[in-house]
């Protein structure tokens, strides 16, 4: 054991312990080191799916930790309040975090950072959350990417340090603090029922994230860019939830990507493309952390989407009643498993923000509270692409159809089919499943009469298109 203060090590997306900057700097610094998780002011705002499966992710590190001679200090609170009362616990010097781009993350770690450094410790946060720092890209004229396509072609190039392996010892402390209890948080609360229905469909931990990784780049990589779209097949690599709670660092997957283009695997390239649209939504977070909650072209202000969450239209979408095959199937995947396939998300966005005029913050809201993979950045980003009142807009005369967009990319209906239970006359059990995980006030059965659509696609578009074009801006 060595006589240097402790450190502590701040756990937060990061869940793991193989290639993490912030655990090897608290290392670095010497002395025993103490993982720490806070239930801060951030975690509590969570939506249900998205705080109970972090919870789970965090039930999983612990026990790793155990396993490898270290443990979990858990507290709840302010975050500056309960890393101050631990340094004077512990006698830390060091605290060590992995660096967060978001507004509201942001906000958290400047006041924290600023309290300890206060208190003389030395307070850093540390990469790892991107390959790429937002402020480390920029145009020949020192601004930031605002397109995708010339953000992606100024970093594919770029060397990208290797992952580093887990750390053989964690140096524990010879005492440690007192912890809370994960179960007296009750993080599971507001799933309710839903949580038993969910739970089969999740990969948890640093362990179960490499192995998908393998699995993908060993058997589906290189059909990727061709099967990607078609939601009834497992064609993509289901990353999107490891990466959001740090289970897997994105420079795993980057390396793990290259190899395979190195070996001519013909999805490769897009698999890649697709680390990069991540890295692209926080470069737009962080140098504009207004499209987590605004309009992204600001002009958009003026748009006059409906915003009332209680109108039937948007109970019929976020219940999967909107009579839109694809839209249906889609809203129920995402209650059953807590994941949506990204042609299906930008279906339904599309739809719900198009054809019903509907302000894109409801369905960001609604995905805060349903995805398992509910990441800031990326899901802002992506409904306001499909809104057009973001970045790389989806234009605004582009309405999705669909109804040939199921032909297109479910043509035999295995997608429909595993999640409609009232279209045909012996469901499936995904598709049964959806009614055991729903609310029992929605008042729902696989025995209800299909509906008809509440907005028909060549309505929706006209009305849509109508909309834009008489726009005050």
């Amino acid at each position: 054991m060595s006589d240097a203060a402790p450190a502590i090590w701040w756990v937060r997306r990061d869940l793991r312990l193989g290639d993490n900057p912030a655990l090897t700097e608290a290392l670095k610094a010497g002395g025993p080191v103490i993982p720490v998780f806070i239930l801060d002011e951030v975690f509590e705002s969570y939506g249900a799916c998205p705080l109970w499966r972090f919870g789970l992710g965090v039930e999983h590190l612990a026990k790793t930790l155990e396993e490898a001679g270290s443990r979990l200090i858990l507290r709840r609170g302010k975050a500056k309040d309960v890393l101050t009362a631990l340094v004077n616990e512990t006698g830390a010097k060091t605290v060590r975090w992995s660096r967060a781009y978001d507004p509201d993350q942001v906000a958290r770690d400047k006041g924290v950072k600023a309290a300890l450094e206060d208190a003389g410790v030395d307070a850093k946060s540390v990469a790892g959350h991107l390959m790429f720092e937002p402020w480390s890209v920029e145009t020949k004229q020192g601004e930031f990417y605002k397109v995708y396509t010339p953000f992606w072609r100024s970093v594919k190039d770029r060397d990208v340090p290797a992952p580093v392996s887990r750390p053989s010892d964690l140096n524990p402390p010879q005492s440690w603090p007192d912890s809370e209890k994960l179960e007296d948080w009750a993080l599971d609360a507001a799933m309710v029922r839903g949580a038993d229905i969910v739970r089969p469909h999740l990969n948890i931990g640093e362990d179960a994230a490499s192995a998908r990784l393998a699995a993908f780049i060993a058997h589906r990589i290189d059909a990727y860019d061709e099967m990607r779209d078609f939601p009834g097949e497992d064609g993509t690599s289901r990353l999107s939830e490891n990466l959001a709670w740090g289970e897997i660092s994105p420079r795993a997957c980057w390396h793990a990507g290259i190899r395979a283009l190195n070996e001519g695997k013909k999805g490769a390239e897009t698999f890649l493309k697709e680390l990069v649209w991540r890295e692209f939504a926080y470069h737009l977070v962080w140098h504009t952390p207004r499209i987590v909650s605004g309009n992204w072209r600001e002009e958009w202000d003026a748009f006059p989407w409906n915003e009332d969450e209680r109108k039937a239209e948007v109970k019929a979408w976020k219940q999967g009643r909107t009579g839109i095959r694809f839209v249906d199937a889609a809203m129920r995947e995402m209650y059953v498993t807590g994941h949506m396939h990204n042609r299906a998300r930008m279906i339904v966005a599309s739809y719900l923000t198009k054809h019903l005029l509907c302000h894109w913050r409801i369905g960001q809201k609604w995905f805060e509270d349903c995805l398992i993979d509910w990441d800031p950045a990326s899901n802002a980003m992506g409904w306001q692409w499909s809104a057009g009142s973001g970045p790389d807009a989806t234009p605004y005369f582009r309405v999705f159809n669909p109804v040939t967009q199921i032909d297109k990319f479910d043509k035999d209906r295995t997608y429909l089919k595993r999640w409609l239970a009232e279209e045909y006359s012996r469901p499936t059990k995904t598709a049964l499943s959806y009614f055991d995980a729903i609310p029992e006030s929605w008042n729902m059965s696989p025995d209800d009469e299909y509906p008809e659509p509440i907005v028909p696609h060549d309505e929706g578009r006209k009305r849509a298109l109508d909309a834009y074009e008489n726009r005050d801006f």
